[in-house]
């Protein structure tokens, strides 16, 4: 009886298994090297950051479970990036104060790549967004390419069951 009280919710695990499958496709070599993206701390910030906001905009509006496994997904997100900061050695009283700043960065982001979905077919907006976050400082050149990347990616995801991604089960496009 213990182990079912203390058993994550299914939708717990599926969060995870996204985040997972979001993070192996983030750290996709041909990210970086063919399309440009700054290995950098920032750069894999919004790397990650963007596939997260994919499967999000993919399970919107896919009813009560997909509700709750974006949370967890989000969730899954946000503990990520608190053990993150902490390997890196960031002290306890920072932790919450960079995370709130981090969390309002995702938003942002999340905000602005639904409205950018929003314009389709027009693409400034998306190519605008992506030059000013995952490419900034760096060579804004790429951003169309990228563009063409993340329609693709969300364009593939919508193509998918919702069923499986209830599951944890996303293919990403190649990169």
């Amino acid at each position: 009886m213990l182990q079912r009280l203390f058993r994550p919710r299914p939708a717990q695990t599926t969060g995870k298994a996204l985040y997972v499958a979001a993070v192996a496709q983030a750290r996709t070599p041909a990210l970086y090297e063919a399309l440009g993206a700054p290995d950098t701390v920032e750069g894999r910030f919004e790397v990650y950051s963007l596939h997260v906001v994919l499967l999000l905009e993919r399970l919107r509006g896919d009813g009560p479970a997909a509700a709750e496994t974006s949370q967890a997904l989000f969730d899954a997100y946000v503990k990520s990036l608190d053990d993150a900061l902490r390997e890196m050695g960031v002290g306890d009283l920072s932790v919450g104060k960079k995370m709130r700043k981090l969390g309002e960065a995702f938003f942002g982001r999340a905000k602005n790549y639904h409205a950018a979905f929003e314009a389709l077919p027009d693409r400034g907006p998306l190519e605008a967004l992506i030059a000013r976050t995952v490419y900034a400082g760096a060579d804004e050149a790429k951003a169309p390419v990228m563009a063409d990347y993340v329609l693709a990616q969300r364009d593939h995801l919508a193509a998918q069951p919702a069923t499986g991604l209830l599951k944890g089960d996303v293919d990403w496009r190649a990169a």
